[in-house]
């Protein structure tokens, strides 16, 4: 036991010796520890204080830069607004003293204007007083005075200006005279062609008179055929080796002789044929005419024509004016108005456009009842020619009023180019104009689709679509063209209407 107690008791003592050295240990290390920290907490604290004092000595010297630069501004400022209230301090001495001085300006027109007011009332006084002493010596008033002075001055100025007047007329009338005829004759001379006489028959020439049996046809079929297809009266006769084409049209006459010419070297004559080379010959005949039209353009010199215009331009090769040949007329026109134009110092190629353009109210497709002249003014319109051309067009025979110094000029060149010996024969055109008056007559009716005059007006064909017109109405439609043509046309002798109504089946094997 004894010794289990001194075991005991060595554990103890040990145990407590133990914890008191481990204590002691303990004490000292927590206090070195605290030191330490102490003296890193030391430590710490004077750099974050350093670190304070650097910035907040950084933020000083920034912001007192600002404060400076701001200072800076200001005093400029200061100096900016100093001078600006010097400038209007000045300016407003300135105006101080232009007011000053205005103000004595003012006040010296004012006295000026007193003094010449005064003046001006001693002047009139003075006036009055001359007035009234130059009466009493005349013994008339001022008005009377004025109203006899004026007179005498009127009567004068008017007989001085009458003798003055007097003398310019007659120098000017001989002048203009002498100046007038040199330009036409200077024109004319200038300007030379040849009488141009168009006639209405036209003769065809064959080799032989058996071709005139082959023209002729079976029963006449083909002539007959060949008369309907062109409008034109085909004579076969014993004239030996010729067949005599009559129509008052060129363009008719001129489309058969092709057409036969083409038959007949063909050999292949029969109405079939008739009709294919008939309207294959038209359409070379319509584009001959736009040929003729544009060279004749490029000839003179005239550009910018409308196609429609050109067109009709080379129409006027078929026409003819009281027999003189349209075409041949237009251009000899045309070549009288340029040189009359310059040698009075006016457009030359206007006037030459205006020449040639004059009479295209003589070739439409179309034949309304407007005169030509009038009717070619519209067309020219139209297609957009100028105002002073299409003046000119429409004023050349005084049908309307002339605007424009070429309407004289084409008026006097259209008949100079009318009026040289041979030009022209009234009888042709008063007879192609009863021709044409005859075949519209008988166009206005319906059904009818072509319409020819032949043997010279002596004979009307009227050919009518057998769909619109039936055999009954055929002898009332012959009647009532007789019974109107016999109402309002003159012509000599008689007039025989034949109304052609044809039946045709067409068919083709495929």
């Amino acid at each position: 036991m004894s010794s289990i107690l001194l075991v005991v008791l060595t554990i103890i003592v040990t145990v407590a010796t133990t914890w008191v050295v481990m204590r002691f240990v303990l004490n000292g290390r927590s206090q070195k520890i605290l030191k330490d920290a102490e003296a890193e907490a030391e430590v710490l604290k004077k750099n974050k204080l350093l670190e304070a004092k650097e910035q907040f000595v950084s933020m000083k010297s920034e912001y007192e830069k600002e404060v400076a630069s701001r200072n800076a501004k200001m005093q400029q400022a200061e100096v900016r607004i100093q001078q600006r209230e010097m400038n209007l301090n000045q300016k407003q001495g300135e105006l101080q003293r232009k007011n000053t001085e205005v103000d004595a300006i003012k006040e010296n027109l004012e006295s000026q204007i007193d003094l010449v007011d005064k003046k001006k009332k001693e002047l009139e006084a003075l006036h009055r007083k001359e007035l009234e002493q130059l009466e009493t010596i005349s013994g008339l008033s001022a008005e009377e005075a004025k109203d006899k002075l004026i007179e005498s001055l009127k009567d004068e100025a008017k007989t001085g200006a009458m003798s003055y007047i007097n003398e310019i007329m007659e120098e000017a009338k001989m002048n203009a005279n002498k100046e007038a005829k040199r330009i036409i004759i200077q024109t004319i001379q200038r300007v030379a062609t040849e009488a141009a006489i168009e006639n209405s028959v036209t003769v065809f020439n064959i080799e032989s008179d058996e071709i005139k049996g082959r023209i002729i046809g079976r029963e006449g079929r083909n002539i007959r055929a060949l008369e309907a297809a062109t409008g034109v009266e085909i004579i076969v006769d014993d004239t030996p080796e010729a067949i005599v084409l009559s129509a008052f049209d060129p363009v008719r006459r001129e489309i058969a002789r092709l057409a036969l010419h083409q038959l007949v070297s063909d050999g292949r004559i029969h109405p079939a044929r008739i009709e294919e080379v008939v309207t294959k010959v038209k359409k070379q005949v319509e584009e001959e005419i736009i040929e003729t039209g544009k060279r004749t353009t490029i000839d003179l010199g005239i550009h910018g024509l409308h196609p429609e215009l050109i067109r009709m331009v080379g129409k006027m090769k078929y026409r003819s004016s009281y027999g003189q040949n349209l075409l041949q007329h237009a251009r000899e026109t045309a070549n009288l108005c340029s040189v009359m134009a310059a040698e009075l110092g006016l457009n030359p190629k206007k006037a030459k456009r205006a020449g040639l353009l004059h009479d295209i109210g003589k070739v439409p497709d179309d034949e309304p009842e407007l005169p030509h002249a009038l009717l070619g003014m519209k067309l020219a319109e139209q297609y957009k020619e100028k105002p002073d051309i299409c003046n000119a067009i429409g004023s050349h025979h005084e049908e309307t009023e002339m605007t424009s110094l070429l309407a004289p000029i084409v008026q006097v060149c259209d008949a100079i180019s009318g009026a040289r010996p041979g030009a022209r024969r009234e009888i042709v055109e008063a007879y192609i104009k009863r021709l044409n008056d005859l075949e519209n007559l008988a166009l206005s009716y319906p059904g009818v689709q072509k319409t020819y005059a032949i043997q010279a007006g002596r004979e009307l064909r009227v050919i009518v679509g057998a769909d619109k017109v039936d055999d009954k109405s055929v002898e009332t439609l012959s009647f009532d063209i007789a019974k109107k043509i016999q109402d309002e046309m003159t012509y000599p002798g008689q007039v025989k209407i034949t109304v052609i109504r044809e039946t045709r089946s067409v068919s083709y094997a495929k």
